[in-house]
């Protein structure tokens, strides 16, 4: 790293980017109880360094200021207990790694399972997530995605309020647990991509303005305050600190990709976007590059423009929920979830191309229609979907197990890329809810904000906004983890079951995970949505998909139908009988998705 404690043979180098001070120092607790205190000299662009030749993996430090005041390191590599104390020298080549013959999937295989460390395992650790590995190899997906774990304040949080990039959270265990993590996961089969946070850091523990006045920028606005300097003065040393970071993740943990938050609150005016920059230090490391963009902007996964491998496609979800919840406040206002809708979504990969969209606040989107369908990365369950309700309801929570049953089937079988919410598999009774871990001040404050966010809602008129639990809370937390003793339960194990087959048939059917446009399209049979994939002129796979609105269907006449698979079967707790025979004509009971081979 160019940043931080670098250990070396003859010691350990310290550099800091501080260039609003003229002198810093770095004030060292070593491991045998001594203390020192050291000079830094000022650098050509504001870099402070020195060495310390005594210096050793598991010394402390922290960077005193002229004010006196003594803070962690913002390239930290892991911190000695919370975010406001004192910083760790990690050596990462003390680690010995054991995937060294790992290759990471192809983007058009990757089947994406969401989850968050404190609450996939009842200890909530890096080692304990090991134990889980066996799970999803059964399951059927090949890559985990981790919600944000940059160290933040408290020893609880969805990590969207980190403030040290570089430090895996010491409340999930140190870098040396994470790599153990990482190098299970590849020994399984699994790639690991990180979900990481460059559009803004938490208010707790930020001490970045403390070392420079220019990290931020005032021309540049988000939702949490004022954006990254990242095209202004000093911009380019903010510019390598993000840089660095996920080639960081690539070198020191092994880590295969990233999910990039929020990037349409990422500003930048100059000539090169940082986003396009970011997006290609993954990929001159070989990774996966995904973004978290509200916008539908094709360009983001043009490979001309910004370059990433994918885009979280979120209007495959809210039209599918709409259809079977009919929710119609804050966002889900835009959608119907009408025939026509699911329709349009599932041909161009998201509904809104440059419509108006109400709650959005104008024209939302570009086409879509023409990119490689696994550019847009579907879900039915994310943690943004299930945590920012009241009461963190997930949609298997909300709707009939047929309908739940047919959009996971759905999910599995689109030519998408599927992601899933942990637990979501076997249709798990446990809610995810927000939570945090914060100062009382502010955690006072972070209370009364979720209630009063909630204040608008017809439910909690008359004050009911007490209802909602208390993000501070340990029981917030503790209600949100995954309960693995319930698997085995009947309806839970035939959940299982069903999305095991599901993503098993994905797997061995190249038609399913087509690369182009020109082998699969979208049309309407009756009152169902068909996606026909063409393996020859002679040979079909039909994916329908039933919201509840049809009865019957008749099936063309120019191939002859059989069922593979059925969201209804028996076996997965429906009401249909497996039946092999050709068919013509298909009935239905209610919400259901099947698909056909045609030959």
């Amino acid at each position: 790293m160019r940043l931080g404690a670098n250990v070396e043979s003859s010691g350990v180098t310290y550099r800091i980017w501080a260039p609003d001070h003229d002198e810093i120092r770095v004030e060292v607790d070593r491991r045998d109880g001594n203390h020192e205190s050291l000079a830094m000299k000022k650098e050509e662009g504001g870099y402070h360094l020195t060495h310390d030749p005594k210096g050793a993996a598991g010394d402390c430090y922290g960077y005193r200021l002229p004010s006196g005041q003594v803070f962690p390191d913002p390239a930290s590599r892991a911190q000695d207990g919370d975010v406001h104390g004192r910083s760790l020298v990690v050596d990462p080549l003390n680690y010995s790694w054991q995937d060294a013959a790992w290759q990471r999937p192809a983007y058009r295989d990757l089947v994406i399972y969401e989850l968050h460390i404190g609450t996939f395992t009842p200890e909530g650790t890096f080692r304990a997530a090991i134990e889980k590995l066996p799970h999803l190899v059964e399951l059927g997906v090949n890559a985990i995605e981790i919600m944000p774990i940059g160290d933040f304040p408290g020893q609880r949080n969805w990590g969207y309020d980190g403030v040290l990039i570089y430090a895996p959270a010491s409340c999930y265990g140190s870098p040396d647990d994470l790599r153990a993590l990482v190098d299970a996961a590849h020994a399984a089969g699994l790639a690991v991509l990180l979900d990481v946070v460059y559009n803004h850091f938490g208010p707790d523990g930020n001490y970045l303005a403390a070392y420079c006045r220019h990290f931020y920028c005032k021309r540049h606005h988000t939702p949490w305050g004022e954006g990254f300097n990242f095209d202004g003065k000093d911009s380019k040393a903010v510019r390598e600190f993000f840089l660095g970071n996920p080639e960081y993740w690539m070198d020191e943990f092994h880590i295969d990709g990233f999910r990039f938050d929020a990037t349409h609150e990422i500003k930048d005016d100059s000539a090169s976007h940082i986003l396009k920059e970011l997006a290609a230090v993954v990929h001159g490391w070989g990774g996966y590059a995904i973004a978290e963009d509200a916008r539908n902007e094709a360009a983001m996964i043009d490979p001309v423009v910004y370059g990433f491998d994918g885009v979280w496609a979120d209007d495959f979800h809210h039209t599918l929920r709409v259809s079977q919840t009919g929710e119609n406040y804050s966002y889900f206002g835009d959608f119907s979830g009408t025939l026509d809708e699911i329709f349009t979504t599932l041909g161009k990969g998201w509904f809104y191309s440059g419509q108006l969209a109400k709650n959005y606040g104008g024209p939302r989107g570009t086409d879509g229609s023409q990119l490689p369908p696994e550019k847009f990365v579907c879900s039915i369950s994310n943690h943004d979907q299930t945590g920012n309700r009241a009461f963190g309801e997930r949609i298997n929570h909300l709707v009939s197990p047929a309908s739940y049953r047919a959009l996971s089937a759905l999910l599995c079988l689109s030519p998408f890329t599927p992601m899933l919410f942990m637990g979501q598999e076997w249709n798990t009774s446990t809610p995810f809810l927000f939570f945090s871990d914060h100062n009382a001040d502010l955690g006072r404050k972070i209370t009364e904000g979720r209630r009063k966010e909630f204040a608008a809602f017809p439910e909690f008129a008359g004050g009911k906004t007490r209802q909602v639990p208390d993000p501070q809370a340990v029981t917030t937390f503790e209600s949100s983890k995954l309960n693995w003793e319930e698997i085995p339960e009947t309806a839970h194990h035939q959940c299982l079951r069903l999305y095991q087959e599901c993503l098993s048939l994905r797997k061995r059917t190249d038609a399913l995970r087509p690369t182009g446009r020109d082998t699969w399209q979208v049309v309407v049979w009756g009152k169902v949505i068909a996606i026909i994939f063409e393996v020859s002129k002679k040979e079909r796979y039909v994916v329908i998909f039933n919201r509840g609105g049809a009865n019957e269907i008749q099936l063309p006449a120019d191939n002859q139908w059989r069922i593979v698979l059925s969201s209804d079967f028996e076996r997965f707790g429906g009401s249909r009988i497996e039946n092999r025979e050709p068919l013509t004509t298909l009935h239905f009971k209610e919400a259901e998705t099947i698909i056909l081979a045609g030959h």
